[in-house]
């Protein structure tokens, strides 16, 4: 059943400043307030690493001190594209991590349901959920994606072929901002360790760097992972 808007916004401003509370770590990532259940994995979600390709990745990346955020704006990475007919890039990643949904001619979503792996939370009004940018835009900015064309960031903005766009509660998005790994974590403990392949996946095919603190952190989870 799904919860009240009001106590699931609560729900996830408590679990997600809990979150962003946590530094940077090594070894386990620390456990999280008790939230519902979540059963399974992000749905369809393309080429989520395993645990030993995750590893190959992470060493490979180039570690280096955070760029400046001077100059960035999200209009520099121009979003939502469109994908096919009228559906453009939001609308149909909100098809394809849904169940059930019914879009008008428009493709706007009229129907469905959405269950966050964030915080486990499930909503049935799409107006709800945010398709979140998984190394946000911003972050990318700092990690390299400055110096990019424009082209080449509308491409990262929009892409569907690395795991970089995931269906998610709005308000949990909303708290994770532009932060990376050492600074704040899914509020669902026992989805960190695929966020984190996600996460390095991402940055590994777009060739952005990572600091100090963001490796630590990414390292710590891997090692949590079983597979």
């Amino acid at each position: 059943m799904r919860l009240s808007r009001a106590a699931a916004v609560a729900a996830a401003a408590l679990t997600a400043t809990a979150a962003v509370a946590v530094p940077a770590f090594a070894g386990d990532a620390p456990d999280a307030p008790a939230v519902p259940a979540y059963a399974g994995d992000v749905p369809d979600v393309p080429a989520v690493p395993s645990k030993a390709v995750a590893q190959e990745h992470l060493n490979a990346l180039a570690v280096d001190a955070e760029g400046s955020g001077a100059g960035y704006s999200r209009e520099k990475f121009p979003h939502w594209d469109d994908v096919e007919g009228s559906c453009n890039t939001r609308e149909t990643v909100l098809r394809r991590d849904g169940a059930g949904v019914v879009v008008d001619d428009a493709c706007q979503a009229t129907s469905g349901s959405w269950l966050s792996p964030y915080d486990g939370q499930t909503w049935t009004d799409a107006a709800d959920v945010d398709i979140d940018h998984l190394v946000p835009l911003a972050e990318a900015w700092r990690s390299g994606a400055a110096a990019w064309s424009t082209e080449r960031r509308e491409q990262f903005a929009n892409d569907m072929t690395h795991p970089q766009l995931i269906a998610v509660t709005d308000d949990v998005n909303q708290a994770k901002g532009d932060q990376d790994p050492a600074e704040w974590l899914p509020p669902r403990t026992d989805f960190r360790c695929t966020y984190a392949k996600m996460w390095i996946s991402v940055k590994h095919s777009w060739e952005l760097t990572l600091q100090d603190a963001e490796k630590s952190a990414l390292q710590g989870l891997l090692d949590s992972c079983t597979s």
